[in-house]
């Protein structure tokens, strides 16, 4: 009999979460049945990452790593259904955790957006915005590996220092500006062929005014309002939009669930012939602030 650690959310919040709003519980798992598999967490994030400890499903031997959503559980009995099987071939000097982040739903999602949204071209000129978190990063990076210009914005200074250590072309702290629309003119003066857009609000009317006849912008996020009380409310640029013939669509990684084993080859190619081990890798304690899961 196994003990399970698990985190549950007692009651929804209003706002943001707070400690108060979750409960750790202990519970006994009962033995595997025929066809079900005992996990044990190895990584936690809004996508949990196991380990198979004990297994009577086939399909899943013991020892074998899968992607999992079961909840912050430090262990699980299931059947199988939904287990996601990490690259069997995975690198032994890559950490697991990149499953999680640049290896997993959030490079997914940076690489679907530029390719499948946006058709990013070499020589165009992208803004990404909270483009140091985990899908931000990855963004970036990959736009700069198809000979891009990239411009992104953050939080802080330290975020503004970690852009610049990835490749980006520019990068500025969006609290401390004096003017955002300044700030995006004075990075790139003749305008933007695609926003990778994962903020919402203010900065996107902003950004929209910056740019170029025919832009194209993939909607992945809407951070900014995430835990609003409220839904927001103000002007939106819809003339520019018209004027500019802009194309605005937004998506989800799991539209392209059929390419997902090649795509994760590809970034783990792209994250292998890297030589100064400083960029395309997604640091594991950025990947944990991506979210709050709920269940």
């Amino acid at each position: 009999m196994v003990q399970a650690k698990t985190w549950v959310l007692t009651k929804h919040f209003d706002g943001f979460p707070k400690d108060s709003n979750f409960e750790l519980k202990v519970e006994e798992l009962p033995e595997p049945k025929d066809g079900e598999v005992l996990l044990q967490a190895v990584f936690f994030s809004v996508d949990p990452y196991m380990r198979v400890i004990q297994s009577n499903n086939p399909a899943f031997p013991v020892g074998s790593h899968v992607v999992a959503r079961c909840g912050w559980k430090t262990h699980t009995v299931c059947d199988g259904t939904d287990l996601t099987p990490i690259m069997p071939d995975w690198p032994e000097d890559v950490s697991l955790s990149l499953a999680l982040g640049t290896i997993g739903m959030p490079g997914l999602t940076a690489l679907y957006g530029i390719e499948e949204v946006l058709g990013l071209q070499k020589g165009e000129t992208l803004l990404v915005n909270a483009a140091a978190g985990a899908v931000g990063s990855v963004v970036g990076q990959i736009a700069k590996l198809k000979g891009c210009k990239v411009v992104g914005s953050a939080g802080s200074d330290a975020k503004v220092a970690f852009l610049k250590e990835l490749g980006f072309d520019e990068a500025f702290n969006y609290k401390t500006v004096s003017s955002l629309e300044e700030a995006l003119k004075k990075a790139s003066p003749e305008g933007y062929d695609c926003f990778f857009e994962n903020v919402g609000g203010p900065f996107s009317t902003v950004a929209l005014q910056q740019m170029k006849n025919f832009g194209r912008i993939a909607v992945c996020g809407s951070i900014s309002v995430y835990n609003d009380t409220a839904p927001q409310t103000g002007p939106y640029p819809h003339l520019t939009m018209i004027f500019k013939q802009l194309k605005m669509e937004g998506f989800m990684q799991s539209r392209w669930e059929h390419k997902h084993p090649e795509s994760l080859r590809r970034l783990m190619g792209w994250l292998k012939e890297v030589s100064d081990g400083k960029r395309f890798i997604m640091m594991f304690d950025l990947v944990l602030n991506v979210g709050v899961c709920l269940w």
